[in-house]
């Protein structure tokens, strides 16, 4: 019996022309995803203890301040360094290693719901990123979202050479590469979502109809509230908890000391 006749309504049409564009690093997720296939390679001995040690405090200032050019910058290029001679395959699975033990968990559930708002409308969603797209495109796939746009690394015969097919995908490459894949697919700009935390990704942010913030930098922030775009905090419980463990250490510490100079004076 067809649906209309036991009642049942039909599945809404999709969106047609509607898009959300995510970021991945700060936005869809706490920290930078390039840092945990980072540690990963580190696990497999693919460089040294004193290169990880730099990228984790990338990492470290990533999360508490946002991203800088020169750390997008320098941790884009000893990436690509790194890179050279490694087998496209291993990456690819090491995508679903990187997904399954580090990404997962770091995901901000107020990001994927709103992505998932997005599919239940019928809206296509990507991730939009200057994470290698082999692992993007992991993320998106477990996720659950219509595809991933990310930094393509040339490979030679199985192997990467070092260098990149395009654009590293990141500010004014990331708006080029939704405009290219607007015209692909039909889509209307102005009937898009875009999410991001970062200044840097202000052209991507302008292009569509619907920008919105996420766990802004100070300047995103700033421009968000100037032009009053909906701006997200996802991180802020756990910032205050940080923060708040960090002043019951140091006065722990104090007290410790005071209590230690208070013996030493009574002796």
């Amino acid at each position: 019996m067809p649906d209309a006749a036991r009642g049942t309504p039909p599945p809404p049409e999709p969106a047609s022309g509607e898009a959300a564009f995510f970021d991945v690093d700060n936005t869809l997720m706490r920290g930078a995803s390039l840092f945990h296939v980072a540690r990963k390679m580190y696990q497999r001995r693919a460089f040294t203890l004193r290169f990880a040690a730099g990228l984790a405090w990338k990492q470290l200032r990533f999360i508490m301040r946002g991203e800088t050019m020169t750390d997008v910058n320098s941790v884009r290029d000893a990436a690509l360094a790194f890179a050279i001679g490694i087998a496209h395959e291993d990456i690819l699975a090491l995508g679903e290693e990187v997904y399954d033990e580090m990404i997962a968990s770091k995901i901000w559930p107020g990001a994927r719901a709103l992505a998932e708002q997005h599919l239940s409308s019928r809206r296509q969603v990507w991730l939009v990123t200057g994470t290698p797209v082999e692992v993007a495109g992991v993320i998106s796939s477990r996720l659950g979202l219509t595809g991933a746009l990310g930094t393509v690394g040339e490979v030679a015969e199985g192997l990467y050479t070092g260098r990149l097919v395009g654009d590293f995908l990141h500010g004014p490459a990331k708006a080029a590469a939704v405009l290219e894949l607007a015209e692909r697919e039909n889509l209307d700009l102005s009937r898009c979502w875009g999410y991001s935390d970062s200044y840097n990704d202000l052209p991507l942010l302008t292009l569509v109809g619907h920008p919105v913030a996420i766990n802004p930098d100070s300047r995103l922030k700033r421009h968000a509230h100037a032009n009053n775009w909906p701006v997200y905090h996802f991180r802020s419980g756990r910032r205050a908890a940080t923060v708040g463990l960090r002043l019951a250490t140091i006065i722990g510490s104090i007290y410790g000391l005071w209590r230690g100079f208070a013996r030493f004076r009574s002796r």
